[in-house]
């Protein structure tokens, strides 16, 4: 044994001389104090930005309210997978709920949102044996992941690059099936996706789209239905994929499609079948957090979110501390770009340790080398107060 665990030591050793070594920041959430959170560390309080509970759903009191109720009535596992014993009631009514919320026919419900792309994409390649995928650059791990589980055919096109996108996809004939995945709000710049121009690119050349709109739920369109509400071409896409674990608060992923896709899918999506499903409990939280981004309070919600933002934006500029911005609509995450593994650690800490601000530092393999970045994301349960003094925080720990 004592030869094998050479390998990984050596492994944890290279990481750590290359700046990469995460190193879990251990926090205690108080729901009564969010986003303030206890240092697990020293007990002192500490601002998170850096969370992906984007409304604050994770504390919103009546989420919290259908989970007990629900885990009270039915307890707090679901006892087997959605083909053995494992689909209740709850989870039943929240793909329902969650078609609906997108316009669409069907919904199938994951384990995570990691898990619904990499049995999605994985099980359409099953299905569709010839099909060939065009994938956009920064497409999350788990899009690659399912992309390349059964070995698809692929082609990988520039960022946000739509021209890319049509001279590789016009090199094949209209009868050849094809597949364009892309994201609605890509997590690590901020960035859209042409998504009008994308859509008149699948019509003219016969391919699917497949949006995953993860970091876009909850905060984008109407009643947040993400980038393709925004736009309102929500019925032009083929599959929506999302998550219920950032904006919505929760834990878990689904896809929303036409009722034939979603079958095929829960019939040949093996991370779908071989795992338990999630407890009715769960369930019943994202239905209510659900019915609250759909409605007037989360419009409220939305607009507090963006007051943040906008806040924090606008002193970082007049700082002269640079940020990624997206060219076509002002999104959310506000990437500060430091390019130095070790520099952006430094200042994730300086900040935690003599500031109480945790803003996580993002390195490789997250982003590529000499793109290493602090990642700022907000909540409407932040005040300008708290979003001051992050600027003021942070303008001092950068000039370390």
């Amino acid at each position: 044994m004592s030869c094998y665990l050479d390998f990984f030591c050596k492994n944890i050793e290279d990481i750590k001389k290359q700046g990469r070594y995460r190193d879990f920041r251990v926090v205690e959430k108080q729901q009564s104090a969010y986003p303030i959170a206890k240092n697990a560390k020293n007990g002192k309080d500490l601002t998170i930005w850096c969370s992906n509970d984007y409304l604050g759903m994770s504390v919103n009191a009546d989420v919290i309210d259908a989970f007990v109720k629900t885990a009270q009535e039915s307890g707090v596992g679901s006892g087997g997978t959605r083909n053995i014993s494992g689909t209740s009631g709850e989870i039943a009514t929240l793909e329902a709920k969650i078609a609906k919320f997108h316009g669409k026919e069907s919904g199938l419900v994951f384990t995570s949102g990691y898990v619904s792309n990499l049995a999605s994409l994985s099980a359409i390649v099953a299905i569709i044996p010839d099909i060939v995928i065009f994938s956009d650059e920064k497409n999350h791990a788990s899009i690659i992941s399912g992309i390349r589980h059964n070995k698809a055919k692929r082609h990988i096109f520039a960022h946000n690059d739509v021209k890319n996108l049509e001279d590789l996809i016009s090199e094949y004939p209209k009868e050849t099936p094809k597949l364009i995945v892309f994201e609605g709000v890509y997590s690590m710049d901020g960035s859209t996706p042409n998504i009008v121009k994308i859509v008149e690119i699948a019509k003219k050349y016969n391919a699917m789209t497949y949006i995953d709109e993860v970091h876009a739920v909850g905060l984008y369109g109407k009643t947040g239905g993400g980038i393709a509400q925004f736009y309102g071409i929500e019925d032009e896409i083929d599959i929506i994929e999302g998550t219920f674990a950032k904006a919505f608060g929760v834990i878990g992923g689904y896809i929303t499609a036409k009722a034939e896709i979603c079958d095929a899918i829960r019939l040949n999506g093996s991370s779908f079948i071989f795992t338990t499903s999630l407890p009715p409990a769960i369930c019943a939280a994202i239905s209510k957090s659900i019915d609250i981004a759909s409605s007037s309070l989360g419009d409220e919600l939305r607009k507090k979110h963006f007051t943040i933002v906008d806040f924090i934006k606008s002193n970082l500029v007049s700082m002269g501390i640079e940020f990624l911005q997206n060219e076509s609509i002002n999104t959310h995450i506000i990437p500060v770009i430091i390019g130095d593994a070790k520099k952006a650690e430094q200042i994730s800490h300086i900040l935690q340790d003599e500031y109480g601000i945790y803003v996580q530092n993002i390195n490789y393999p997250t982003v590529p080398k000499g793109s290493e970045r602090l990642r700022i994301t907000a909540s409407p349960l932040h005040t300008i107060e708290m979003a001051r003094g992050l600027c003021d925080a942070l303008g001092k720990a950068i000039k370390f």
